[in-house]
């Protein structure tokens, strides 16, 4: 799985993020066809280099000339809607917009329909998350982690006048994620900045095992004691596979244990975790305090998916609390292919080890099927697909 991890040495902002994403190889004409894509007149962009501390850095700078720069969130959704782009990338797009108008919404007590995106709402910030979100899509990533947030302090101006640093919507934007604040008396992150990132990230903390294929740093516009730049690692953490074709995959295991839910909610809830990306569900009786009997549910899922996965147990209502556990799974490289019996054709899955057949086991809803056409026992089935000539070959 193609993987960005967003390493924000000294914070982030919308033109942080479109710089490192250059210095990490997308090509410059992706972040130069944005302004049409979004039907946007009169925006230069200009690409150049920085120095900031001893680092070389990319850096970018957007300038634009309009009479109304401050846009409702319907103003800019419409445009993302009418935009020349493609669905996977005008949905992130879309997500980051609304979490930045709820979030200035909030703070100033209107609703979100009405409240006026100042800062955000400029041709600069529209390029900058759409050109964010294009150009992750361009890079083939699947997946973005990211470094704790780090906070300034102190006071900035803001079309509102003066605000604390953080700013508040930055904060209200980073509700849920990782922050640290450090002795800068200046803004690191910008609420668009958090915007991007807290969206679109599955995973905080170190960056997650990777072969690393590319590094990019992208400057801000400040100079600090701290070199002012985002640094982004761009890699494949895609399964291993070893000489007898084992797969190694990393992981995430889910686990709660329930002890008052309504039995009959268990085959429901699985059927809406695997919906949602689950790769199994499992439900292992166990005992709890004051003896009471419970159940351990499981769920096995890809990093990427397993937010979403928690938010399922916790609007189902059946738990409080989830764990959440990194594993490696190693599994058998396996096939499927038709065999023919009395019966009809049945598919059996073959599994092998160093090129040799290991485990041969027909599919349960085809010799189900089967069974039930023609009248015959399951286990008949299933015992005519296991002797076929074409599952020990």
């Amino acid at each position: 799985m193609k993987t960005l991890y967003f390493d924000m040495i000294s914070g982030a902002s919308g033109d942080m993020i479109l710089s490192a994403l250059l210095d990490a190889g997308l090509p410059p004409e992706v972040l130069h066809s944005i302004p049409a894509r979004l039907k946007l007149q009169d925006v230069q962009i200009e690409v150049g280099r920085a120095m900031k501390g001893a680092i070389s850095a990319t850096q970018v700078s957007i300038a634009a000339t309009e009479e109304h720069p401050h846009r409702h969130l319907t103003d800019i959704l419409a445009i993302v809607e009418a935009a020349d782009l493609p669905e996977s990338v005008r949905e992130p797009a879309r997500r980051i917009f609304n979490r930045l108008g709820e979030a200035e919404a909030s703070i100033h007590n209107q609703p979100v329909e009405s409240v006026h995106l100042h800062e955000v709402g400029g041709v600069d910030a529209m390029v900058d998350v759409v050109g964010a979100v294009m150009g992750l899509y361009t890079l083939g990533v699947q997946r973005v982690a990211a470094s704790p947030f780090p906070l300034g302090h102190g006071m900035t101006r803001s079309m509102h006048g003066p605000i604390p640093v953080p700013a508040p919507a930055t904060l209200a934007l980073l509700k849920g994620a990782p922050v640290v604040q450090r002795d800068a008396a200046v803004e690191l992150v910008t609420p668009t900045g958090a915007a991007i990132i807290s969206t679109l990230a599955a995973h905080y903390g170190a960056c997650p095992p990777l072969t690393l294929e590319a590094v990019g740093y992208g400057a801000g516009q400040r100079d600090q004691p701290v070199p002012n730049v985002l640094r982004v690692w761009l890699g494949d953490d895609d399964a291993a596979v070893d000489e007898n074709g084992v797969e190694r995959r990393r992981l995430v295991v889910l686990e709660t244990n329930i002890d008052d839910a309504n039995p009959q909610v268990y085959d429901y809830l699985s059927d809406r975790l695997f919906a949602a990306g689950a790769l199994d569900v499992t439900l292992t009786p166990l005992m709890m305090k004051k003896q009471r009997p419970a159940v351990l549910l499981g769920v096995l899922t890809d990093a990427a998916d397993a937010a979403r996965l928690r938010a399922v147990l916790f609007r189902e209502g059946v738990t409080l609390g989830v764990r959440e556990m990194p594993v490696q799974r190693y599994s058998l490289p396996r096939e499927t292919t038709p065999v023919e019996t009395p019966y009809g054709t049945v598919r059996v899955k073959i599994a092998r080890y160093g090129g040799a057949v290991v485990r041969a086991f027909p599919e349960y809803d085809d010799c189900r099927a089967a069974a039930e056409a023609h009248g015959v026992p399951f286990i008949e089935v299933y015992h005519a697909c296991q002797v076929s000539e074409t599952v020990r070959s």
